[in-house]
């Protein structure tokens, strides 16, 4: 069976660390070299790897590392057991709202930019959270 490992690139691993560790309660796993560490407490591995602004993304991709907002298919949502809280600490960690809290029958949810530009969904269930979506009741 495969296991997932979430990794975000960051320019500056002792600010993101600090950055989740007190927005979302995350704790510091190992230290891995200088340039990452391993958060734990989202149910998978988290790791931040510090590369410089301006380096390639890869050997075949001209493209380079830009940590303005920047969009991504590929997001966090860190579930919480009340959105507000967790939307003031993020705000104070150094994250910018990108919207009012969004209501759904599932729950809510507050879109925000980390300082480094990577999408995070607070994201707090109610009922039955996304089977409200798909099934009744029993």
């Amino acid at each position: 069976m495969p296991s997932l490992l979430v990794n975000i690139d960051v320019p500056d691993v002792a600010a993101a660390e600090g950055f989740y560790v007190r927005a979302f309660g995350f704790t510091v796993g190992r230290r891995i070299g200088p340039g990452a560490v391993e958060l734990l407490g989202a149910g998978v591995p988290l790791y931040l790897l510090q590369k410089a602004a301006g380096t390639p993304v890869s050997a075949a991709s001209s493209a380079r590392r830009d940590y303005g907002r920047h969009w991504t298919p590929v997001h966090l949502d860190v579930v919480v057991d009340e959105v507000e809280p967790a939307l003031a600490r993020a705000l104070a960690e150094g994250a910018t709202v990108e919207g009012p809290i969004r209501e759904a029958v599932w729950g809510r949810m507050a879109l925000l930019a980390d300082p480094w530009g990577h999408g995070v969904c607070i994201v707090q269930f109610k009922g039955r959270g996304y089977d409200e979506l798909i099934s009744p009741a029993t």
